[in-house]
Protein backbone atom coordinates (compact mmCIF):
# COMPACT_ATOMS: atom_id res chain seq x y z
CA UNK A 1 0.00 0.00 0.00
CA UNK A 2 2.62 2.08 0.50
CA UNK A 3 3.41 3.02 -3.39
CA UNK A 4 0.58 3.54 -4.12
CA UNK A 5 0.06 5.80 -1.21
CA UNK A 6 2.96 7.77 -2.07
CA UNK A 7 1.82 8.34 -5.29
CA UNK A 8 -1.19 9.36 -4.77
CA UNK A 9 -0.04 12.23 -1.92
CA UNK A 10 2.87 13.37 -4.57
CA UNK A 11 -0.01 13.44 -6.92
CA UNK A 12 -2.19 15.74 -4.55
CA UNK A 13 1.15 18.18 -3.76
CA UNK A 14 1.60 18.40 -7.43
CA UNK A 15 -1.95 19.59 -8.45
CA UNK A 16 -1.62 21.85 -5.50
CA UNK A 17 1.77 22.97 -7.13
CA UNK A 18 0.29 23.21 -10.87
CA UNK A 19 -2.75 25.32 -9.34
CA UNK A 20 -0.40 27.88 -7.37
CA UNK A 21 1.83 28.21 -10.51
CA UNK A 22 -0.95 28.75 -12.58
CA UNK A 23 -2.70 31.25 -11.03
CA UNK A 24 0.45 33.32 -10.30
CA UNK A 25 0.95 33.24 -14.18
CA UNK A 26 -2.61 33.98 -14.99
CA UNK A 27 -2.42 36.93 -12.34
CA UNK A 28 0.59 37.96 -14.28
CA UNK A 29 -0.95 38.07 -17.44
CA UNK A 30 -3.54 40.13 -16.23
CA UNK A 31 -1.18 43.01 -14.57
CA UNK A 32 -1.16 45.84 -14.77
CA UNK A 33 -4.61 46.79 -14.53
CA UNK A 34 -6.13 50.30 -15.93
CA UNK A 35 -5.17 52.46 -12.92
CA UNK A 36 -1.77 51.11 -12.64
CA UNK A 37 -1.06 51.71 -16.33
CA UNK A 38 -1.75 54.97 -16.26
CA UNK A 39 0.76 55.45 -13.77
CA UNK A 40 3.46 53.67 -15.54
CA UNK A 41 2.32 55.31 -18.69
CA UNK A 42 2.93 58.88 -16.45
CA UNK A 43 5.64 58.51 -14.86
CA UNK A 44 8.21 60.40 -16.56
CA UNK A 45 5.58 63.51 -15.75
CA UNK A 46 5.64 62.37 -12.40
CA UNK A 47 9.76 62.87 -12.34
CA UNK A 48 10.09 65.82 -14.24
CA UNK A 49 7.43 67.55 -11.68
CA UNK A 50 9.42 66.00 -8.57
CA UNK A 51 12.60 66.94 -9.78
CA UNK A 52 11.18 70.85 -11.02
CA UNK A 53 9.07 70.62 -7.43
CA UNK A 54 12.71 70.51 -5.63
CA UNK A 55 14.44 73.11 -7.48
CA UNK A 56 11.69 75.40 -7.23
CA UNK A 57 10.84 74.87 -3.48
CA UNK A 58 13.53 72.47 -1.95
CA UNK A 59 12.82 69.37 -0.20
CA UNK A 60 9.61 71.38 1.81
CA UNK A 61 8.13 71.89 -1.45
CA UNK A 62 9.01 68.38 -3.38
CA UNK A 63 7.34 67.18 -0.21
CA UNK A 64 3.81 68.82 -1.08
CA UNK A 65 4.16 67.98 -4.75
CA UNK A 66 4.45 64.15 -3.43
CA UNK A 67 1.66 64.47 -1.25
CA UNK A 68 -0.48 66.07 -4.03
CA UNK A 69 0.75 62.99 -5.93
CA UNK A 70 -0.17 60.66 -3.41
CA UNK A 71 -3.97 62.12 -2.87
CA UNK A 72 -4.72 62.37 -6.46
CA UNK A 73 -2.67 58.82 -7.76
CA UNK A 74 -2.95 56.88 -4.82
CA UNK A 75 1.25 56.49 -4.94
CA UNK A 76 4.26 56.96 -2.84
CA UNK A 77 6.86 58.54 -4.40
CA UNK A 78 10.82 59.01 -3.16
CA UNK A 79 13.29 61.00 -5.41
CA UNK A 80 16.90 60.26 -5.45
CA UNK A 81 19.98 62.04 -6.41
CA UNK A 82 22.38 60.59 -8.14
CA UNK A 83 24.77 59.89 -4.90
CA UNK A 84 21.00 57.89 -4.34
CA UNK A 85 20.31 60.42 -1.55
CA UNK A 86 16.13 61.01 -0.24
CA UNK A 87 15.88 64.39 -1.65
CA UNK A 88 12.56 64.52 0.48
CA UNK A 89 14.27 65.18 3.23
CA UNK A 90 12.72 62.43 6.01
CA UNK A 91 13.41 58.66 5.86
CA UNK A 92 12.16 56.25 3.32
CA UNK A 93 11.53 52.51 4.22
CA UNK A 94 14.19 49.89 4.14
CA UNK A 95 12.73 48.36 0.25
CA UNK A 96 12.15 52.04 -1.01
CA UNK A 97 16.32 52.50 -0.84
CA UNK A 98 16.80 48.86 -1.75
CA UNK A 99 14.45 49.69 -5.40
CA UNK A 100 16.84 52.65 -5.35
CA UNK A 101 19.96 50.84 -5.45
CA UNK A 102 18.69 48.07 -8.31
CA UNK A 103 18.27 45.42 -5.80
CA UNK A 104 14.06 44.52 -6.42
CA UNK A 105 13.12 44.57 -9.88
CA UNK A 106 10.54 46.81 -11.02
CA UNK A 107 6.97 46.48 -12.48
CA UNK A 108 8.33 46.89 -16.14
CA UNK A 109 9.91 43.46 -15.56
CA UNK A 110 8.30 39.49 -15.21
CA UNK A 111 10.47 39.20 -11.69
CA UNK A 112 9.48 42.64 -10.68
CA UNK A 113 5.42 41.30 -11.69
CA UNK A 114 5.90 38.38 -9.29
CA UNK A 115 6.11 40.39 -6.08
CA UNK A 116 3.48 41.36 -3.85
CA UNK A 117 4.54 44.91 -4.15
CA UNK A 118 5.06 46.46 -7.35
CA UNK A 119 7.24 49.58 -8.04
CA UNK A 120 8.78 52.13 -10.80
CA UNK A 121 11.94 53.50 -10.86
CA UNK A 122 12.23 56.01 -13.93
CA UNK A 123 15.51 58.55 -13.89
CA UNK A 124 16.14 61.72 -15.97
CA UNK A 125 19.31 64.17 -16.31
CA UNK A 126 18.30 67.54 -15.71
CA UNK A 127 19.81 70.82 -17.37
CA UNK A 128 22.51 71.32 -15.05
CA UNK A 129 23.94 67.71 -15.40
CA UNK A 130 22.15 66.06 -12.28
CA UNK A 131 20.44 62.69 -12.64
CA UNK A 132 17.77 62.10 -10.50
CA UNK A 133 15.31 59.15 -9.97
CA UNK A 134 11.57 58.92 -8.57
CA UNK A 135 11.01 55.71 -6.76
CA UNK A 136 6.95 55.24 -7.18
CA UNK A 137 5.43 52.72 -4.77
CA UNK A 138 2.02 51.55 -7.16
CA UNK A 139 -1.22 51.38 -5.46
CA UNK A 140 -2.14 47.52 -4.29
CA UNK A 141 -3.84 45.84 -6.14
CA UNK A 142 -7.28 44.27 -5.78
CA UNK A 143 -6.73 40.71 -6.90
CA UNK A 144 -8.74 39.25 -9.84
CA UNK A 145 -9.40 36.21 -7.41
CA UNK A 146 -10.88 37.77 -4.51
CA UNK A 147 -14.49 38.98 -3.70
CA UNK A 148 -14.41 41.88 -5.69
CA UNK A 149 -12.85 40.26 -8.88
CA UNK A 150 -13.71 37.05 -10.83
CA UNK A 151 -14.07 34.76 -8.00
CA UNK A 152 -14.70 31.74 -10.56
CA UNK A 153 -11.45 31.88 -12.42
CA UNK A 154 -9.62 30.70 -9.30
CA UNK A 155 -12.11 28.05 -9.07
CA UNK A 156 -12.00 27.33 -12.87
CA UNK A 157 -8.34 27.01 -12.89
CA UNK A 158 -8.19 24.84 -9.52
CA UNK A 159 -10.59 22.36 -11.45
CA UNK A 160 -8.40 21.98 -14.48
CA UNK A 161 -5.62 21.89 -12.58
CA UNK A 162 -6.65 19.36 -10.27
CA UNK A 163 -8.67 17.69 -12.94
CA UNK A 164 -5.31 17.02 -15.24
CA UNK A 165 -3.29 15.65 -12.55
CA UNK A 166 -6.78 13.41 -11.74
CA UNK A 167 -6.65 12.47 -15.21
CA UNK A 168 -2.85 11.43 -15.44
CA UNK A 169 -2.75 9.45 -12.07
CA UNK A 170 -6.46 7.35 -12.96
CA UNK A 171 -4.51 6.92 -16.29
CA UNK A 172 -1.55 5.76 -14.62
CA UNK A 173 -3.41 3.58 -12.42
CA UNK A 174 -6.25 1.94 -14.88
CA UNK A 175 -3.61 1.19 -17.49
CA UNK A 176 -2.73 -2.01 -15.98
CA UNK A 177 -6.18 -2.62 -15.09
CA UNK A 178 -7.23 -2.34 -18.39
CA UNK A 179 -5.12 -4.48 -19.58
CA UNK A 180 -5.79 -7.06 -17.20
CA UNK A 181 -9.30 -7.43 -17.92
CA UNK A 182 -8.11 -7.49 -21.81
CA UNK A 183 -6.70 -10.63 -21.06
CA UNK A 184 -9.14 -11.92 -18.63
CA UNK A 185 -11.43 -12.17 -21.40
CA UNK A 186 -9.34 -13.80 -23.92
CA UNK A 187 -8.56 -16.49 -21.09
CA UNK A 188 -12.06 -16.87 -20.82
CA UNK A 189 -12.34 -16.85 -24.45
CA UNK A 190 -10.26 -19.87 -24.60
CA UNK A 191 -6.86 -18.14 -25.34
CA UNK A 192 -4.30 -19.29 -23.02
CA UNK A 193 -1.52 -17.49 -24.01
CA UNK A 194 -3.44 -14.08 -22.94
CA UNK A 195 -1.23 -12.04 -20.77
CA UNK A 196 -1.56 -8.71 -18.91
CA UNK A 197 1.96 -7.71 -18.66
CA UNK A 198 4.54 -6.30 -20.47
CA UNK A 199 8.14 -8.50 -20.21
CA UNK A 200 9.98 -5.16 -20.15
CA UNK A 201 7.76 -4.01 -16.89
CA UNK A 202 9.72 -3.19 -13.45
CA UNK A 203 7.18 -1.99 -11.40
CA UNK A 204 7.41 -2.52 -7.72
CA UNK A 205 3.93 -0.67 -6.83
CA UNK A 206 0.43 -3.10 -5.87
CA UNK A 207 -0.50 -2.91 -9.36
CA UNK A 208 2.48 -4.22 -11.11
CA UNK A 209 2.52 -6.82 -8.18
CA UNK A 210 -1.05 -7.50 -9.34
CA UNK A 211 -0.39 -8.16 -13.25
CA UNK A 212 2.68 -10.22 -12.65
CA UNK A 213 0.84 -12.40 -10.43
CA UNK A 214 -1.90 -12.93 -13.20
CA UNK A 215 0.70 -13.73 -15.59
CA UNK A 216 2.24 -15.85 -13.49
CA UNK A 217 -1.92 -17.77 -12.94
CA UNK A 218 -2.03 -17.96 -16.68
CA UNK A 219 0.98 -19.45 -17.55
CA UNK A 220 0.49 -21.90 -14.71
CA UNK A 221 -2.60 -22.17 -16.04
CA UNK A 222 -1.81 -22.87 -19.72
CA UNK A 223 0.99 -25.64 -18.51
CA UNK A 224 -1.75 -27.02 -16.94
CA UNK A 225 -4.32 -27.45 -19.34
CA UNK A 226 -1.71 -28.46 -21.98
CA UNK A 227 0.16 -30.78 -20.03
CA UNK A 228 -3.93 -32.31 -19.52
CA UNK A 229 -4.40 -32.40 -23.20
CA UNK A 230 -1.04 -34.16 -23.89
CA UNK A 231 -2.61 -36.68 -20.90
CA UNK A 232 -5.28 -37.46 -22.64
CA UNK A 233 -3.52 -37.74 -25.83
CA UNK A 234 -0.66 -40.40 -25.02
CA UNK A 235 -3.49 -42.34 -23.09
CA UNK A 236 -5.28 -42.55 -26.09
CA UNK A 237 -2.45 -43.09 -28.50
CA UNK A 238 -1.18 -46.10 -25.63
CA UNK A 239 -4.79 -47.49 -25.35
CA UNK A 240 -4.75 -48.29 -29.32
CA UNK A 241 -2.02 -50.59 -29.34
CA UNK A 242 -3.26 -53.25 -27.03
CA UNK A 243 -6.78 -52.58 -28.05
CA UNK A 244 -5.49 -53.75 -31.74
CA UNK A 245 -3.91 -56.59 -30.37
CA UNK A 246 -6.71 -57.02 -28.43
CA UNK A 247 -9.28 -57.39 -31.58
CA UNK A 248 -6.32 -59.95 -32.90
CA UNK A 249 -6.96 -61.91 -30.01
CA UNK A 250 -10.82 -61.84 -30.26
CA UNK A 251 -10.98 -62.73 -33.81
CA UNK A 252 -8.38 -65.82 -32.91
CA UNK A 253 -10.74 -66.90 -29.92
CA UNK A 254 -13.71 -67.22 -32.69
CA UNK A 255 -11.84 -69.42 -34.91
CA UNK A 256 -11.12 -71.83 -32.00
CA UNK A 257 -14.00 -71.64 -29.63
CA UNK A 258 -16.98 -73.46 -29.87
CA UNK A 259 -20.29 -71.94 -30.56
CA UNK A 260 -21.45 -72.01 -26.82
CA UNK A 261 -18.74 -69.11 -26.66
CA UNK A 262 -19.99 -66.90 -28.94
CA UNK A 263 -22.61 -64.64 -27.04
CA UNK A 264 -19.70 -63.96 -24.32
CA UNK A 265 -17.03 -62.80 -27.60
CA UNK A 266 -19.91 -61.00 -29.46
CA UNK A 267 -20.33 -58.96 -25.96
CA UNK A 268 -16.29 -58.25 -25.83
CA UNK A 269 -16.33 -57.18 -29.80
CA UNK A 270 -19.17 -54.96 -28.64
CA UNK A 271 -16.84 -53.47 -26.21
CA UNK A 272 -13.87 -53.00 -28.01
CA UNK A 273 -15.72 -51.08 -30.46
CA UNK A 274 -16.87 -49.17 -27.90
CA UNK A 275 -13.62 -48.45 -26.59
CA UNK A 276 -12.73 -47.78 -29.92
CA UNK A 277 -14.98 -45.04 -30.71
CA UNK A 278 -14.31 -43.55 -27.26
CA UNK A 279 -10.35 -43.17 -28.10
CA UNK A 280 -11.23 -41.39 -30.86
CA UNK A 281 -13.30 -38.98 -29.56
CA UNK A 282 -11.01 -38.13 -26.94
CA UNK A 283 -8.50 -37.33 -29.58
CA UNK A 284 -10.87 -35.22 -31.73
CA UNK A 285 -11.19 -33.73 -28.21
CA UNK A 286 -7.35 -33.03 -28.21
CA UNK A 287 -7.21 -31.93 -31.28
CA UNK A 288 -9.58 -28.84 -30.91
CA UNK A 289 -8.82 -28.08 -27.70
CA UNK A 290 -5.28 -27.53 -28.99
CA UNK A 291 -5.96 -26.41 -32.34
CA UNK A 292 -4.29 -29.32 -33.87
CA UNK A 293 -7.10 -29.88 -36.01
CA UNK A 294 -6.38 -28.67 -39.47
CA UNK A 295 -9.44 -26.57 -41.24
CA UNK A 296 -10.25 -26.97 -44.46
CA UNK A 297 -12.12 -23.84 -45.55
CA UNK A 298 -14.32 -23.57 -48.00
CA UNK A 299 -18.12 -22.38 -48.56
CA UNK A 300 -20.24 -24.38 -47.21
CA UNK A 301 -24.04 -24.34 -47.70
CA UNK A 302 -25.96 -25.61 -44.34
CA UNK A 303 -28.88 -26.72 -45.92
CA UNK A 304 -27.94 -29.65 -47.56
CA UNK A 305 -25.29 -30.52 -44.90
CA UNK A 306 -28.33 -30.23 -42.57
CA UNK A 307 -30.57 -32.24 -44.33
CA UNK A 308 -28.27 -35.02 -44.77
CA UNK A 309 -27.49 -35.19 -41.25
CA UNK A 310 -30.86 -35.61 -40.58
CA UNK A 311 -31.86 -38.19 -43.43
CA UNK A 312 -28.78 -40.58 -41.96
CA UNK A 313 -30.67 -39.84 -38.15
CA UNK A 314 -33.68 -40.58 -39.44
CA UNK A 315 -32.93 -43.79 -40.60
CA UNK A 316 -30.97 -44.35 -37.29
CA UNK A 317 -34.19 -42.73 -35.23
CA UNK A 318 -36.03 -46.20 -36.63
CA UNK A 319 -33.92 -48.49 -34.25
CA UNK A 320 -35.37 -46.34 -31.17
CA UNK A 321 -39.07 -46.05 -32.75
CA UNK A 322 -38.64 -42.28 -33.19
CA UNK A 323 -38.45 -39.80 -36.19
CA UNK A 324 -36.49 -37.05 -36.91
CA UNK A 325 -38.25 -34.08 -38.88
CA UNK A 326 -35.92 -31.11 -40.47
CA UNK A 327 -37.10 -27.96 -41.79
CA UNK A 328 -35.44 -25.51 -44.03
CA UNK A 329 -36.07 -22.20 -43.74
CA UNK A 330 -32.80 -20.58 -45.27
CA UNK A 331 -29.56 -21.69 -47.03
CA UNK A 332 -26.92 -20.06 -45.47
CA UNK A 333 -23.70 -20.10 -46.29
CA UNK A 334 -20.98 -20.59 -44.19
CA UNK A 335 -16.59 -20.57 -44.51
CA UNK A 336 -15.54 -23.35 -42.70
CA UNK A 337 -14.62 -26.85 -42.61
CA UNK A 338 -17.46 -29.66 -43.85
CA UNK A 339 -16.08 -32.30 -41.80
CA UNK A 340 -16.31 -30.77 -38.23
CA UNK A 341 -19.69 -28.56 -39.05
CA UNK A 342 -20.98 -32.37 -39.77
CA UNK A 343 -19.34 -33.65 -36.86
CA UNK A 344 -21.08 -30.85 -34.54
CA UNK A 345 -24.29 -31.20 -36.13
CA UNK A 346 -24.19 -34.66 -36.17
CA UNK A 347 -23.48 -34.92 -32.54
CA UNK A 348 -26.13 -32.56 -31.16
CA UNK A 349 -28.78 -34.28 -33.48
CA UNK A 350 -27.70 -38.16 -32.38
CA UNK A 351 -27.85 -36.61 -28.46
CA UNK A 352 -31.33 -35.65 -29.40
CA UNK A 353 -32.02 -38.99 -30.64
CA UNK A 354 -30.54 -41.04 -28.19
CA UNK A 355 -32.92 -38.99 -25.61
CA UNK A 356 -35.94 -38.51 -26.87
CA UNK A 357 -39.34 -40.37 -25.94
CA UNK A 358 -40.86 -43.32 -27.99
CA UNK A 359 -43.02 -42.14 -30.72
CA UNK A 360 -41.86 -38.47 -30.52
CA UNK A 361 -40.11 -36.52 -33.04
CA UNK A 362 -36.58 -34.33 -33.51
CA UNK A 363 -37.24 -31.23 -34.87
CA UNK A 364 -34.19 -30.21 -37.04
CA UNK A 365 -34.56 -26.33 -37.78
CA UNK A 366 -32.24 -24.02 -40.23
CA UNK A 367 -32.99 -20.74 -40.77
CA UNK A 368 -30.85 -16.99 -41.33
CA UNK A 369 -31.18 -14.09 -39.43
CA UNK A 370 -29.70 -10.82 -38.81
CA UNK A 371 -27.68 -11.31 -35.34
CA UNK A 372 -25.94 -8.87 -33.35
CA UNK A 373 -22.66 -9.77 -35.77
CA UNK A 374 -24.30 -9.96 -38.97
CA UNK A 375 -25.66 -12.34 -40.59
CA UNK A 376 -26.21 -15.95 -38.87
CA UNK A 377 -27.18 -19.35 -39.66
CA UNK A 378 -29.21 -20.76 -36.79
CA UNK A 379 -29.71 -24.50 -36.32
CA UNK A 380 -31.74 -25.27 -33.63
CA UNK A 381 -32.35 -29.48 -32.37
CA UNK A 382 -35.15 -30.06 -30.58
CA UNK A 383 -36.37 -33.26 -28.73
CA UNK A 384 -39.27 -34.64 -26.64
CA UNK A 385 -37.30 -35.89 -23.71
CA UNK A 386 -37.11 -35.16 -19.66
CA UNK A 387 -35.01 -32.17 -20.17
CA UNK A 388 -32.28 -31.56 -17.71
CA UNK A 389 -31.85 -29.82 -14.58
CA UNK A 390 -31.43 -25.55 -15.16
CA UNK A 391 -27.86 -25.46 -13.37
CA UNK A 392 -26.68 -28.61 -15.34
CA UNK A 393 -27.58 -26.52 -19.23
CA UNK A 394 -23.68 -24.75 -19.19
CA UNK A 395 -22.30 -28.12 -17.94
CA UNK A 396 -23.89 -30.49 -20.82
CA UNK A 397 -20.91 -28.88 -23.21
CA UNK A 398 -18.12 -30.57 -20.61
CA UNK A 399 -16.39 -33.77 -21.59
CA UNK A 400 -17.51 -36.81 -19.37
CA UNK A 401 -20.21 -34.78 -18.04
CA UNK A 402 -23.21 -36.63 -17.72
CA UNK A 403 -26.11 -35.80 -15.62
CA UNK A 404 -26.18 -39.17 -13.77
CA UNK A 405 -23.76 -42.40 -14.39
CA UNK A 406 -27.39 -44.53 -14.80
CA UNK A 407 -28.46 -41.97 -17.81
CA UNK A 408 -25.04 -42.38 -19.29
CA UNK A 409 -25.01 -46.13 -19.17
CA UNK A 410 -28.57 -46.41 -20.45
CA UNK A 411 -28.18 -44.73 -23.66
CA UNK A 412 -24.61 -45.73 -24.21
CA UNK A 413 -23.05 -42.34 -24.09
CA UNK A 414 -20.04 -41.13 -22.76
CA UNK A 415 -20.32 -37.31 -22.53
CA UNK A 416 -18.26 -36.52 -25.46
CA UNK A 417 -20.76 -36.07 -28.35
CA UNK A 418 -21.72 -32.33 -27.37
CA UNK A 419 -18.22 -31.06 -26.27
CA UNK A 420 -16.72 -32.07 -29.48
CA UNK A 421 -19.55 -30.18 -31.36
CA UNK A 422 -19.70 -27.32 -28.90
CA UNK A 423 -15.67 -27.34 -29.87
CA UNK A 424 -16.24 -27.61 -33.95
CA UNK A 425 -18.73 -24.57 -33.18
CA UNK A 426 -16.59 -22.02 -31.32
CA UNK A 427 -13.69 -22.89 -33.89
CA UNK A 428 -16.47 -21.34 -36.60
CA UNK A 429 -16.70 -18.33 -34.51
CA UNK A 430 -20.11 -20.05 -33.74
CA UNK A 431 -21.96 -20.33 -30.29
CA UNK A 432 -23.74 -23.41 -28.95
CA UNK A 433 -26.56 -22.78 -26.26
CA UNK A 434 -29.20 -25.26 -24.66
CA UNK A 435 -32.31 -24.43 -23.06
CA UNK A 436 -35.33 -26.66 -21.61
CA UNK A 437 -38.57 -26.07 -23.35
CA UNK A 438 -41.86 -25.33 -21.03
CA UNK A 439 -43.47 -27.94 -22.54
CA UNK A 440 -40.60 -30.45 -21.97
CA UNK A 441 -37.57 -31.19 -23.74
CA UNK A 442 -34.23 -30.12 -24.46
CA UNK A 443 -33.85 -27.58 -27.21
CA UNK A 444 -29.90 -26.39 -28.49
CA UNK A 445 -29.28 -23.73 -31.15
CA UNK A 446 -25.85 -23.20 -32.99
CA UNK A 447 -25.35 -19.91 -34.66
CA UNK A 448 -22.81 -19.70 -36.97
CA UNK A 449 -21.66 -16.72 -38.74
CA UNK A 450 -23.39 -16.51 -42.15
CA UNK A 451 -21.29 -14.64 -45.52
CA UNK A 452 -24.67 -14.87 -47.65
CA UNK A 453 -28.04 -16.36 -48.13
CA UNK A 454 -30.98 -17.23 -50.43
CA UNK A 455 -33.74 -15.53 -50.83
CA UNK A 456 -36.42 -15.38 -48.15
CA UNK A 457 -38.82 -18.20 -49.75
CA UNK A 458 -39.48 -21.17 -47.04
CA UNK A 459 -38.79 -24.50 -48.52
CA UNK A 460 -40.07 -26.81 -46.01
CA UNK A 461 -38.39 -30.58 -46.13
CA UNK A 462 -39.85 -33.65 -44.44
CA UNK A 463 -36.99 -35.82 -43.45
CA UNK A 464 -38.88 -38.87 -41.18
CA UNK A 465 -39.72 -42.58 -40.58
CA UNK A 466 -42.38 -43.50 -38.58
CA UNK A 467 -41.49 -45.54 -35.74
Amino acid sequence: MRSLFLKIFLSYWLAFALFLVTTILVTLALRPPREASGIEAMQQRFLNDSVQAYKTGGSEGLRAYLRTLRESQHVHAFLFDQQGHNLTGRGAPEWIERVQRGQIHTADSIWGRMGPMQFLRPSVTAADGQSYSLVIELPIERTRFGPHGVPGLGILIAIICSGLVCYLLTRYLTSPIVRLRAATQKLAAGDLTARAGVKTSRGHDEMSELVRDFDTMAERLEHLVNAQGRLLKDISHELRSPLARLNVALELARQRAGPEANSALERIDLEANRLNELIGRLLTIVRLESGGEIMRKAPVHLAQLVREVAEDAAFEAQSRQCRVECTIKDDCVVIGDAGLLNSAIENVIRNAVRYTREDTAVEVQLECADGGNGREGIVRVTDCGPGVPEEALEKLFQPFYRIDDDRGRGTGGAGLGLAIADRAVRLHGGTVVATNRPQGGLMIEIRFPAVSHSDDKIVAVQTGVEG
